[in-house]
């Protein structure tokens, strides 16, 4: 297939390129910049600007039979007025424009739109599945919007999924980036109370199941993309101070990551037990299913 991807400069693009061409798709990127985000890519990749605030051409997407919409503004920052809009805008405004060319170029049959965990909000201990009902908070309703712009595709005969993507663990990216100066150090431990969950996802099966929902016909509707076992914060922080051979007993108290972050430590302090229900009752097989090897596997 000839597949059209958003996001192809962040932190999963270039190697979900990679993973597409290996099938034996032709990849065609729709990036700002896209003369910066082809140089980045292997030679064949072609591609066209979209800036998820402008209107996209149909033509941009001439001969396109798939899509993978990855890209968004990044969560991770403090929250101003001008960021939480810019976060909204970006997911809700630039999928109506994508899906709006999609229909219009008449050939896309298969959507895959990235979406997140955070359409559940701050729900304890409680297990969630894809059948769950949403949260209310910021990044709940942010999802909410996102998700009904990219159904819209199915209006069009377009089969959609909607990627609910957890925390992907990976040193190059992401939360554990974050956080491994200060675990190496000697100094890291759990953050809040620790009992907040956090349903992680490796990055290989991250991109695994992102491949699975584009190759996978009988897929609709939302996927959680997270590992089989999430686990609460501080259980992350104790196993990743054992991997590191480093102790992980200083707490980060939530006050300290409300001056720090501001409303942004919602999503910190705040955590979502989410069961990769779907893709496992379809036959996906997690190359890494438990965090204690994955860590191992990613830092031993």
């Amino acid at each position: 297939m000839k597949v059209a991807l958003t996001g192809a400069s962040g932190f999963l693009g270039p190697l979900f390129v990679q993973r597409l061409l290996e099938k034996g798709h032709n990849v065609h990127v729709l990036a700002r910049d896209v003369k910066r985000a082809l140089g980045r890519l292997p030679q064949g990749v072609t591609g066209a600007v979209f800036d998820a605030a402008t209107p996209l051409s149909p033509d941009a997407l001439a001969g396109v039979e798939a899509v993978v919409h990855l890209a968004g503004e990044p969560v991770a920052q403090r929250w101003t007025v001008q960021a939480r809009q810019r976060i909204y805008d970006s997911r809700v405004v630039g999928t109506r424009l994508l899906v709006e060319a999609m229909r219009a170029a008449g050939t896309v049959r298969h959507f895959v739109s990235a979406s997140a965990i955070g359409y559940y909000g701050d729900r304890g201990a409680e297990p969630l599945t894809e059948s769950s009902p949403p949260g209310d908070d910021f990044l709940a309703q942010v999802c909410r919007d996102w998700e009904a712009e990219a159904q819209q595709a199915a209006t069009a005969d377009i089969r959609t999924v909607m990627a609910r993507i957890g925390v992907v663990v990976h040193p190059e990216g992401g939360a554990l980036k974050q956080v491994l100066p200060v675990f190496r150090l000697g100094v890291g431990g759990k953050m809040g109370s620790g009992q907040q969950y956090m349903s992680w996802v490796d990055r290989e099966d991250t991109l695994g199941l992102l491949l699975f929902a584009l190759e996978h016909p009988k897929l609709t509707g939302p996927l959680n993309v997270t590992a089989p076992e999430p686990v609460t914060n501080a259980e992350f922080a104790r196993l990743l101070g054992t991997v590191l051979h480093r102790p992980a007993v200083l707490p980060v108290p939530a006050f300290v990551l409300k001056a720090v972050m501001g409303e942004m430590s919602e999503a910190v302090l705040g955590g979502q037990r989410v069961l990769p229900r779907r893709a496992l009752e379809a036959g996906y097989r997690f190359q890494h299913p438990e965090l204690p090897e994955t860590l191992r596997a990613l830092l031993g």
